[in-house]
């Protein structure tokens, strides 16, 4: 992934701070994941293993940005992770 501005849309800072996810660790899984896999509806889903568990973060890809549409932490590491 080439050097773009990340945006989150609302939904996703919502979700975020329900559950507890800084900005920080959403830019680490984006920009160096353990794999990056094509989603629904042509979005895209970073993942990467942190501490045992799996951010998962959904997201669209443009030619200037990346908006990040929400993300979630997971223990089911080998349900998703290839």
């Amino acid at each position: 992934m080439n050097k773009r501005d990340i945006v989150f849309i609302p939904h996703a800072l919502e979700r975020m701070k329900d559950r507890g996810i800084s900005e920080t660790l959403i830019v680490e899984a984006l920009t160096n994941p353990d794999e990056a896999i094509e989603g629904y509806f042509g979005r895209k889903v970073a993942q990467k293993v942190i501490d045992g568990k799996l951010i998962r973060v959904i997201y669209e890809e443009h030619e200037d940005k990346i908006i990040v549409i929400t993300a979630y932490i997971t223990s089911k590491v080998d349900k998703y992770l290839r």
